[in-house]
């Protein structure tokens, strides 16, 4: 398999990282539904929750995207 990462070890600290961020987006999710559910939401602190949610994407977008091999059609 080649991928963009020639070092097991890094490769292997991405999808660390990369489990790590997905378990914050989904804690992200839980807690803007727990926010939002409870009545008159704070928008500031859901706004605030929705921007990491956003950055946490693209960052797991990003090493998703390192992870995967190009495939040369």
């Amino acid at each position: 398999m080649t991928t963009d990462i020639d070092d097991e070890d890094e490769r292997q600290q991405m999808i660390g990282e990369l489990n790590r961020l997905r378990e914050e987006h989904r804690d992200l999710d839980a807690a803007i539904a727990a926010i939002e559910s409870v009545g008159p939401a704070d928008q500031l602190q859901v706004q605030r929750l929705k921007k990491r949610k956003l950055i946490l994407k693209d960052r797991i977008t990003f090493l998703e995207d390192k992870l995967t091999p190009d495939i040369i059609a």
